[in-house]
């Protein structure tokens, strides 16, 4: 019998394919790695004063969204629908009748559930970018397993459960996240950062990246985790598993290039943050369209993606928002990017029955794709404007102005990041840890 023909069979049959689930525990690893990933890419962009705030606002997020995700995210993102296409039910709260024999397609569930975590995980940890330097870590502890039950979890059942309206209703594709992922983390940074506020000396102080090695390093993580994250989402270790690692890889580049010729033209200088920034918008961009588009798909999805998310992250300047780390610029502009030109590019050479605009397909596809892009961008959007002036007024997002000014590393975790974290940075030069009390007791 042919691999092919075994694997038919294990699928018809209800039995693990052992390829598929060694491709699936690897890509699940390699997407958990990026929420550490994330960590020290944000880190490195924030001031001295406030990386391991911004490093435990990711780490944190790991731990919340696990035990919101195994109580009862699952089973109401995949479990079977209940709610018209909007919601799932909860039959499989606590993982509820999900044992180790157990399968979904060729996978063990308990993995597939593990491997859906590890998306939830690192959306929730994205919008900690948007407002970096100023939120309370209290309130951050209360935000994201609220966030992720009221908004990432609806959203993916809507793209991938059971029923979900925007898969079989709208007929709009997602093959990894553009959806739940890049537009709903995006749309939310917007909401939050709006509530919280700008930085103190929002465009009037210099706030530029503190270590830009420490950023190369989490990006490049981020790039190699995005393989898990894209090729994983094949579910097998096959033919459309390899398209969707190639195109993540080739948009990965285009974006960089993409970035860096914006930067060289308009600045005269192209830049590590740039490069950074360029490829982790190329791979956000083919996020959703990795599995559905071309490679000459993949080519023009990353390098637009690289080049308009680089004049993206200036409008907050011009809109008047603090999106600290531009979540907004990269991740729901480049998502709304990816998501719209599966409505060109797609083929039925990977879709299987659905042409873009290019490919002959009419302008049927892109009128979907651009229904969900508005109707997940505005879910996101006011659900999470909503819980975060919730949370405002119940216990307060926003920290202290002296909190703010000293620095969140010092006042909230008692810790810096470098022996001389503290010094220049709002803390008088000596000041001892009982001298600083005050400003700790209101976080």
């Amino acid at each position: 019998m042919t691999k092919a023909a075994t694997k038919a069979a294990a699928l018809a049959d209800g039995r693990i394919d052992t390829g598929d689930t060694a491709w699936l525990l690897a890509a699940t690893a390699l997407v958990l790695l990026m929420t550490p990933g994330l960590a020290l890419f944000y880190g490195g962009m924030v001031r001295t004063k406030s990386v391991l705030n911004m490093l435990m606002m990711s780490f944190v997020s790991i731990a919340l969204v696990t035990v919101v995700w195994l109580t009862a995210g699952y089973s109401l993102a995949f479990g079977d629908d209940i709610g018209g296409g909007l919601i799932g039910g909860l039959k499989h709260a606590g993982m509820a009748g999900l044992g180790p024999n157990s399968v979904h397609g060729t996978v063990p569930t308990l993995l597939f559930a593990t491997f859906q975590l590890t998306f939830a995980i690192i959306t929730a940890a994205l919008i900690s970018g948007a407002v970096a330097d100023r939120v309370r870590f209290g309130a951050w502890l209360v935000f994201v397993p609220v966030w992720a039950l009221l908004v990432y979890v609806p959203v993916a059942h809507w793209v991938w459960g059971p029923g979900g309206w925007i898969a079989t209703r709208l007929g709009a594709l997602d093959f990894a996240g553009g959806l739940p992922v890049e537009i709903t983390s995006g749309a939310s940074g917007l909401a939050l950062c709006l509530v919280v506020g700008p930085r103190l000396g929002f465009k009037k102080d210099a706030m530029r990246p503190h270590n830009l090695p420490m950023v190369m390093l989490g990006a490049g993580l981020l790039w190699f985790g995005w393989f898990g994250f894209n090729a994983g989402s094949a579910l097998g270790a096959n033919g459309l598993a390899a398209a969707a690692f190639l195109n993540t890889l080739t948009a990965g580049c285009t974006g960089l290039l993409g970035w860096l010729f914006v930067e060289q033209k308009r600045d005269g200088h192209p830049t590590t943050l740039g490069a950074a920034s360029g490829a982790v918008a190329g791979l956000v961009a083919i996020t959703p369209s990795c599995g559905s588009v071309s490679l000459l798909g993949a080519l023009v999805i990353g390098l637009a993606a690289g080049a308009v998310c680089s004049y993206a992250v200036g409008w907050k300047f011009k809109l008047n928002y603090d999106d600290s780390l531009d979540v907004v610029g990269v991740h729901l502009v480049g998502g709304i990017i990816g998501t719209l030109l599966i409505g060109v590019f797609a083929t039925t050479e990977l879709t299987g029955k659905t042409d873009g605009l290019l490919y002959g397909g009419g302008l049927a596809q892109l009128g979907k794709q651009l229904v969900a892009v508005v109707a997940v961008g505005a879910y996101a959007f006011l659900v999470t404007y909503g819980i975060g002036k919730l949370l405002d007024r119940l216990m307060g997002l926003r920290a202290s102005e002296e909190q703010e000014q000293t620095g969140l590393d010092l006042t909230v975790h008692a810790e810096t990041a470098y022996d001389h974290g503290v010094l220049g940075h709002g803390a008088p030069v000596g000041a001892s840890l009982p001298s600083l009390q005050k400003v700790k007791s209101q976080a």
